[in-house]
């Protein structure tokens, strides 16, 4: 789908449709991005869990940005957002399998979770650590940026800063909106990344000094204006603009680039999936000692395991664990 100042906006069976990742393009820009629209999927995982409302807020802001950059993995490989702070919540892992599979779990503080507060003052201080494993025999890249109180969003910006070098906006947007068995989760998102021909266009001003001398020149920076111009029109993008589903992601796209012309390609479905099972399960505790193995060991006579991520409930027998 392409749209212009003389097209029309065609929407087909399916498109717009929540828990998909919608990839799009503006050449006279020279950027590429993503919106992403998440509904049941999202609800589903987050309610799991019954976190509170500032966790599921939180996580769903988590698994929004890794689903974001996590779905420009080609085929195959895995991309994860692991978060470890001083704060309340203090730890959040978004798993993202591609092409379309996603998990997470959060830890907290349950006894002093506030009734409502931010994400950046829920995390606190401390690592965010994005990891990109590709597979195979491809070499497993990780990322690491500080949490400094300013919460998830601006953290992946500074990542994109430090370690791509990429200039990147991200917006993301998480709420509850009424539903047919009461609220339900909803999240939205939109990536845009300035990727000219020409890689000295993409210069981004250099990081402070911080103990340069009284008197130091600061050498000038001049931004590429076709970045500054996709830059701002991004930033005009408004949290119930991503949250809205009666708003499709392409007329979205549609309003923020049709004066330039924006080509929207093939939606990608984004579907809520653990990796744990049964074989997973048992293979793990094979890894303990028999000692370790009958401390786990229930009354009843098996080890119970609940899976972090989705909270599945395993029974094993001990015997079939030492069988091998």
């Amino acid at each position: 789908m392409e749209m212009g100042t003389d097209s029309e906006l065609v929407v087909g069976a399916g498109v717009g449709a929540d828990d998909h990742v919608f990839p799009f393009q503006v050449e006279p820009l020279d950027v590429r991005g993503r919106v992403l629209r998440m509904g049941p999927a999202l609800d589903r995982l987050l309610k799991r869990h019954a976190y509170p409302a500032p966790v599921s807020r939180a996580l769903a802001e988590a698994i929004t940005l890794t689903v974001l950059m996590g779905s420009a993995l080609k085929l195959e490989g895995r991309f994860q957002l692991q978060a470890k702070t001083d704060g309340v919540l203090s730890m959040i892992v978004v798993d993202f399998d591609a092409p379309d599979r996603i998990r997470a779990y959060a830890q907290f503080d349950a006894d002093n979770i506030p009734a409502a507060t931010t994400t950046a003052a829920l995390i606190g201080s401390g690592q965010l650590a994005l990891t990109i494993d590709q597979g195979g025999h491809m070499n497993r890249y990780q990322g690491i940026v500080e949490l400094d109180g300013h919460g998830l969003e601006a953290a992946a910006h500074q990542y994109f800063k430090q370690s791509e070098q990429i200039p990147t906006r991200i917006r993301v947007a998480v709420g509850e909106v009424a539903g047919s068995t009461g609220t339900e989760w909803r999240a939205g998102g939109i990536f845009v990344q300035f990727l000219p021909q020409a890689p000295e266009r993409m210069r981004q001003p250099d990081f402070d000094p911080g103990d340069a001398p009284p008197g130091a020149l600061v050498p000038s920076f001049n931004e590429d204006d076709a970045w500054t111009e996709a830059r701002a029109l991004t930033d005009t993008v408004e949290a119930h603009e991503l949250l809205d589903p009666t708003l499709s992601a392409e007329r979205l796209l549609y309003r923020l680039f049709h004066e330039r012309g924006v080509r929207i390609f093939e939606a990608q479905p984004v579907v809520e999936a653990c990796r744990c099972s049964q074989e997973r399960i048992t293979q793990m505790l094979r890894t303990f000692s028999p000692a370790e193995r009958s401390d786990m060991t229930t009354e009843d006579g098996k080890i119970t395991v609940t899976c972090a991520f989705c909270s599945t409930v395993y029974g094993v027998d001990p015997a079939e664990v030492a069988s091998e």
